[in-house]
C-alpha cells in the first residue's frame, strides 16, 4: 500500500490521489502535479497518508514540484482567457439560436484545451459550435452538458435554508437522495416541499437519515398495540424528534 496525498482541483471538488515524490507537503500546499491531461496546478487537500490498492487508479501520477510564481501568473491567464471563451461561444450560440445555457469555462494548464460546460433540456447537436470556437480561440474544444445538481453547483446560490448552497460551499460528490428518505423522516411527501433550487430533492435530506432509520427501530409501528400508563392504545403517529 503506498503513500498517497490528496489534490484537488477546484475549490470545492473531490481530491484525487497522487505520489508525493518525496515533497514534504501539508495541506492547502500548491503543487503541479502529472495527470492524464497533461501537467495540471492543484491543491493539497489530504496529508500523506497510506491507501490501499483499490482505491487507487493506475497508473498512480506524481507531484512534479511546488508551485511557483510563474505557475500562478499562468493560473490568472487561463482564468481570464476562460471567461473570454465563454463569452465568445456564447456570441456563438445566439447567434446560431441553440437551446442551452452556458455555465463555466476551464483551461488546461497548459493552455492547449477549453472545455466549457452548458445545460439543456435535451440534446444538442454543438459540432459547428465547436468547430468555429475551436477556429476563433486556436485550441482544442470541449464541450460538456451537465445535470441540474452541477448547474446549481457551478452557479451557486442560496437554499430554502437561507444559507449558500452545500453543493458549492463543501460538497465534493453527489450522493443518491429518494423520496423513500423523505418518508422515513416523515416529511409531507411533496417533492415541491423538500426540493432544491436545482429542482431535486435536497441533499440534506440524506444528512441525518441514518438516524431517523435507527430511530425508528426503537419505536412501535403505527397501528400496533401497546400498552402506557393510561392503559391499552394504538399507535396512530410517530414524532422521531
Amino acid at each position: 500500500m503506498p503513500n498517497c496525498v490528496g489534490i484537488a482541483f477546484k475549490r470545492v471538488a473531490r481530491s484525487y490521489w497522487f505520489h508525493p515524490n518525496g515533497f514534504d507537503l501539508q495541506p492547502e500546499d500548491r503543487v503541479v502535479v502529472e495527470t492524464v491531461r497533461g501537467t495540471e496546478l492543484g491543491t493539497v487537500k489530504i496529508q500523506e497518508t497510506i491507501v490501499p490498492e483499490g482505491e487507487i487508479t493506475a497508473p498512480l501520477k506524481k507531484v512534479l514540484r511546488f508551485a511557483e510564481s510563474t505557475d500562478y501568473l499562468r493560473e490568472q491567464e487561463n482564468r481570464y482567457n476562460a471567461k473570454e471563451a465563454l463569452r465568445a461561444c456564447k456570441e456563438r450560440v445566439r447567434r446560431m439560436e441553440l437551446p442551452m445555457r452556458l455555465l463555466q469555462a476551464e483551461y488546461t494548464f497548459d493552455g492547449t484545451q477549453v472545455t466549457i460546460y452548458f445545460s439543456a433540456e435535451e440534446r444538442i447537436d454543438f459540432r459547428e459550435l465547436v468547430r468555429e470556437v475551436a477556429s476563433e480561440l486556436r485550441c482544442k474544444v470541449m464541450l460538456y452538458q451537465v445535470g441540474a445538481r452541477d448547474q446549481a453547483k457551478m452557479i451557486g446560490g442560496i437554499g430554502p435554508c437561507g444559507l449558500t448552497l452545500c453543493c458549492a460551499t463543501f460538497l465534493t460528490d453527489f450522493a443518491p437522495v429518494s423520496m423513500k428518505m423523505a418518508k422515513d423522516q416523515s416529511l409531507f411527501l411533496n417533492p415541491v416541499k423538500f426540493s432544491g433550487v436545482c429542482g431535486k430533492l435536497m441533499c440534506c435530506l440524506r444528512y441525518e437519515h441514518d438516524t431517523y432509520v435507527e430511530a425508528k427501530k426503537r419505536l412501535p409501528q403505527i397501528g400496533e398495540v401497546v400498552r402506557s400508563p393510561k392503559g391499552q392504545g394504538r399507535v396512530i403517529d410517530l414524532n422521531l424528534l
